[in-house]
């Protein structure tokens, strides 16, 4: 059986590198993706967040406004 030369070898982990950087690049690409989807959900939830908050401050004072009118009516 014939020895590989260290061109041969050297070619063939040069092969091996470049084909790891490409499936890195994919990976990298496909979590990029995923990076902007979550942050596009993260702000459709922020703003769903910011939106109950502001409605559950409006009940907060509706109750304090009847509260105190029953409070009006008993003294």
């Amino acid at each position: 059986m014939e020895e590989k030369t260290s061109l041969d070898v050297l070619s063939e982990k040069v092969s091996e590198i470049l084909q790891q950087l490409y499936d890195l690049k994919g990976e990298n690409e496909i979590l990029r993706n995923e990076l902007v989807t979550l942050k596009a959900e993260k702000e459709i939830k922020d703003q769903e967040i910011e939106k109950l908050t502001e409605l559950n401050l409006q009940k907060d004072q509706e109750i304090e406004e009847i509260v105190n009118k029953i409070e009006s009516i008993l003294d």
